[in-house]
Order: structure tokens, then sequence, then C-alpha cells
């Protein structure tokens, strides 16, 4: 059975849909998954993916067959037998399940999102229609789709965040425990205040943990200012699998909700999230390993239900102390000792 996972998300998205796919993979003989751009190099580091499929999804839910001559031929010619469309809470699968339609996949299914299957159209698109439970983690809500085609996992998988095995990084770390700290995020409004970070790196200089800095490419001038003279820098200096290696060897992940925070919890190791949006943390929070998440619970963001806070320059972390992050990184450690 060939067998295609659509997760049209970014990096963490994609690492979330991890154990679906492993559940996936218990009855296809290949494992496709297609995804977003930045969430290309996080399917590379699912187990029991065969191939990566990029697709940038368009805002409305129509498919132009004329602009994506080559990606429904691709799909056609891969000939697939089943596809599932895993959707972040709220998002709908209907631009995904109508291209995979007119792509000629045999059997459609995905979560309706809590929408009616006749209001939605879904009823003609989708063989299968899961109606996804309230306050589901997103990992959860995926394996749950993936059982109503299905697909569950195999005996003795805990459902658990996973990625392939990383390599030693020791040589960009340098040797002894450590801390990470990840100041950058996907969304401005999902970030910590740089200066804020800075103040956090130094914080835990000074209780006597050795502080690493994370960042893209994009994050070089970041890291620098936030490592100061104090923290390892690595901003620029790791692709995906190397980042992998760098956390999971991590005593602690200090991040906010974004991918690496997702991939540390993919490595097994403990995370302290600096998450803006209170409501969204039973769908968005790091899953399957200890953590600590770290907001102001007086900001107006407390009372939405929106994964990202609406109101740029993260007014939902204002009041999070660098202390505030030091006490949770001792908390954590104090737990797994």
């Amino acid at each position: 059975m060939k067998a295609l996972v659509a997760r049209l998300d970014g990096f963490g998205g994609v690492l979330l849909a991890g154990p679906a796919v492993r559940a996936v993979a218990t009855r296809a003989t290949h494992v496709t998954v297609m995804c977003e751009p930045s969430g290309a190099p996080a399917a590379q580091l699912l187990p029991h993916v065969d191939d990566v499929l990029v697709w940038e999804a368009p805002g409305e839910p129509t498919v132009d067959e004329a602009t994506i001559d080559g990606l429904l031929r691709s799909l056609r010619d891969a000939a697939y037998d089943v596809a599932v469309v895993l959707t972040p809470y709220g998002q709908s699968p209907l631009p995904a399940a109508r291209l995979l339609r007119t792509a000629r996949v045999r059997r459609i299914g995905a979560c309706s999102a809590g929408r009616s299957e006749s209001a939605d159209g879904s009823e003609s698109l989708l063989d299968v229609s899961h109606r996804r439970l309230p306050d589901r983690h997103e990992a959860e809500a995926a394996l749950d789709t993936v059982a109503a085609m299905g697909f569950v996992p195999r005996s003795g998988d805990d459902g658990r965040l996973r990625v392939l095995p990383a390599p030693d990084t020791a040589v960009l770390t340098g040797n002894g425990p450590y801390v990470v700290v990840h100041p950058g995020a996907g969304a401005a409004a999902c970030a910590w205040a740089p200066d804020r970070c800075a103040e956090a790196v130094a914080l835990l200089a000074d209780a006597g943990h050795r502080v690493v800095v994370t960042g893209g490419p994009e994050d070089t001038e970041l890291t620098r200012d936030v490592s100061g003279d104090t923290a390892v820098d690595l901003g620029g200096r790791t692709d995906a699998r190397t980042l992998a290696g760098v956390l999971r060897a991590a005593d602690v992940v200090v991040s906010a909700n974004t991918g690496p925070g997702h991939l540390a919890a993919a490595t097994g190791t403990a995370v302290v999230s600096l998450f803006s949006s209170v409501p969204a943390a039973a769908q968005w929070a790091p899953y399957g390993v200890p953590n600590v998440l770290l907001d102001d619970l007086g900001s107006r963001c407390a009372d939405t239900r929106a994964r990202r806070c609406p109101v740029p320059g993260h007014p939902c972390l204002n009041d999070v102390t660098a202390q505030d992050v030091v006490s949770a990184v001792r908390k954590l450690l104090e737990r797994g000792a």
C-alpha cells in the first residue's frame, strides 16, 4: 500500500504529525509526507518517511490545475492508494483534499475540524471525515485521524515524538552539561524579547549552567547579541539534523512555542516553553516530555483561543522574567534528578 500523509504546516507542525506517520507506516509499504517548504527539513527527520513532497497550499480552498500540473502529475504517477490530510486546529483540509481528489488518489481521509460535512463540501472529497475532539493535542488529534482510517501504532509505540538518530555534536557545543536557549521564532509574536533572552543567558550562567544559544542563518545577529561573552553561539551553524543533536544532548531547552521547541521534545529533552497563547497549550505544548510553560496570564491574549498571540510585540510574555526562566530550568532539573 502506498500512502501519503499531508501536513501542510511548518517545521513544528510536521514534527507533531510524526506519531501519526509511524502509525500509517505499520500498514503502508511506502510513505510520502507532503508539507510546506518550511516543514520539509522536519519531514526528512521523521522515521518511516520514504520521500517528501513540498506544496505551499493556496489561501483559498481552490485548486488551479493549470498552475500545478507538475505536482498533479507527480501525484498521479505515484498512484497512492490512500491519503490522510492532517490539518492544524481550525484549518480546513479541503484545499489538500481537492488536490488529492483531482490527482485520483483512491481513498482520502481528514479531520473535519468540527465543521459540518455537508456545509463544507467534504462529503464529495473525503471518504473518511473524522470529527476532532475539543482541546486535543495536535499529536493526539493526528493519531485519532489516522486511526479513523484504520492505521494504529505498532505495539509498544508510546506515541511520543521521535526523529531519526542525531549526530554527536560535542565538537560544536564543547564537553559537559549545558542548557540551550533558542531566542528566535517563526512568528515574531511568539518570540520573547531579545534583551530578556540575553538576561536569561547571563542569569543561567551565574547559576552555574553552561549555556548554548541556537538559531538559524537568519538569526545570527540575534544569537550573537543574546550570547554576549557568556554563551556558546551556534547561530547559523546547524542544520535540522545537527540541531537535533545539540538539543538531544542538552539538559533543558528554553524556547518559544516554535519548531525547535518541538524538536527538543522529539529528542526527549525537557523544555521551558515561552508560550504566547495560553488557551492553545492543550494543542501546542511540548509533547511527551517534562515541560514548564511560562506566560503572562494577565494579558489580553489569555482570553483568546488563537494559536498565536494576535498582537505584535508579544504582550503575552512581557511579564515573564529571566529569573522565571532560571527557576523553571531548576524545577525541570530537580524533577529529572
